[in-house]
């Protein structure tokens, strides 16, 4: 049995969608923390368990049976990100699965200067301690995030962001069928090649594909890793998140988003969703 954990987030839940196109129901388990959310799945005949990353014991009866586990990292930090990480491991380990699978990043970097790129620099480590086989995706970074980077520009006309590198936006879409592929077909072992789209862009690129898109002028204003920590701050953002979303330009700075690569195309079949096509889709939603 196929177990995925976090299916009722955006991307695990994709992932099960893509999976149901190869897979019998019966052969699919998801563990939620939330069973009720993920009736849909349960009405397909996938089986729906209780399984928290802070409970080993809820994981253990989610992943019962299980010959492959896909783990869908944390949205946690810190310490509590990778107990529950190592948690989960331990888990699929002694459910008996034979491969233990992880949603990377292709920042991950335990020098990363953003949080969550060292913890799946960690979990990595961890994976490779466990003694199971394993797959680490390294997944380009999700076009809703520079979506949400964007603000209010299309009203505004100006996208205001600290300086930046180019970043290799991709969508969940791409990534939930290329993950399905690699759990079907059982290949890539270890840590994956880049899965992302074809171009890597930085804001001043956004700012221009935006006014193509909306057919406004949207002019990139540069401001300082501070300001864009205070100007989330007065728009009522928690101060955690601000003190944490520079972190974002600061390692696209440095490039470590910036590397593209042809797996995602060869696995899925066809291009990539481009971020054009992106902001085009939510624009038109």
């Amino acid at each position: 049995m196929i177990i995925v954990t976090g299916a009722n987030g955006k991307l695990g839940r994709a992932v099960v969608g893509r999976l149901l196109q190869h897979v019998p129901a019966s052969q699919l388990g998801v563990s939620v923390r939330e069973p009720k959310k993920a009736y849909e799945f349960h009405d397909l005949g996938v089986r729906v368990r209780l399984g928290n990353f802070e409970d080993a014991e809820t994981l253990l009866h989610a992943f019962e049976g299980a010959s492959q586990v896909l783990i869908v990292s944390s949205g946690s930090l810190g310490e509590a990100a990778l107990r529950q990480h190592q948690t989960a491991i331990d888990a699929a380990s002694k459910a008996g699965a034979s491969r233990v699978l992880y949603t990377s990043h292709i920042g991950a970097s335990p020098t990363s200067p953003f949080e969550p790129m060292t913890i799946h620099a960690a979990t990595e480590e961890m994976l490779k301690a466990s003694g199971i086989p394993f797959t680490s995706f390294r997944n380009g970074y999700y076009s809703s995030s520079g979506l949400m980077f964007m603000g209010h520009a299309s009203e505004t006309g100006e996208l205001i962001a600290p300086e930046d590198g180019p970043v290799a936006w991709t969508s969940h879409a791409d990534l939930a069928e290329a993950i399905a592929m690699i759990i079907v077909n059982q290949n890539y072992e270890g840590i994956t090649p880049n899965l992302t789209s074809s171009q890597a862009l930085d804001m001043s690129d956004i700012a221009a594909i935006a006014s193509r898109v909306t057919g406004r002028p949207i002019r990139r204003t540069i401001v300082t890793d501070e300001q864009y920590r205070d100007a989330l701050l007065s728009q009522g953002i928690p101060e955690f998140t601000a003190n944490l979303l520079p972190g974002i330009f600061r390692a696209s700075r440095r490039g470590d988003f910036a590397k593209t690569d042809s797996t995602l195309a060869d696995l899925i079949g066809h291009a990539p969703i481009s971020f054009e096509d992106s902001l085009k889709e939510t624009l038109s939603n």
